[in-house]
C-alpha cells in the first residue's frame, strides 16, 4: 500500500502532459484545398477554412508559418478565440 501515494503523485504530474493541443482555424484570403504542411502543423484546408491542432509551437508562430505558405490570412483563431487586429497583422507580415 505504500505505492498508492506514489501513483497518485505520478498521475498529478502526468496530467498536464495529457492536455489537448490547441485547435486552430485560419481563413486565408485565397481559398485553399488539401493538406498544407508547415513546420509544426498539418493543416487541412477546404475552401475558405484551414484547421489544425498542434502543440509543437506557439499559435502565433504557427500562424506566421501558414501565412508564409498560403499568403494573407483574413482571420486566425485558437480554441475559438480570434486573434485581434494587431496579432493578425504580425502574422500576416510573414505572408509571401
Amino acid at each position: 500500500m505504500r505505492f498508492v501515494p506514489v501513483l497518485v503523485a505520478a498521475a498529478a504530474f502526468a496530467a498536464p502532459a495529457l492536455a489537448a493541443a490547441p485547435s486552430m482555424t485560419a481563413t486565408p484570403a485565397a481559398a485553399q484545398q488539401g493538406r498544407i504542411l508547415t513546420n509544426g502543423a498539418a493543416w487541412a484546408c477546404v475552401g475558405a477554412t484551414c484547421t489544425a491542432s498542434s502543440a509543437a509551437s506557439r499559435p502565433a508562430i504557427l500562424c506566421e508559418r501558414l501565412a508564409k505558405e498560403v499568403g494573407t490570412l483574413e482571420a486566425f483563431a485558437v480554441d475559438g478565440k480570434a486573434f485581434d487586429d494587431k496579432a493578425l497583422a504580425r502574422c500576416n507580415a510573414k505572408a509571401s
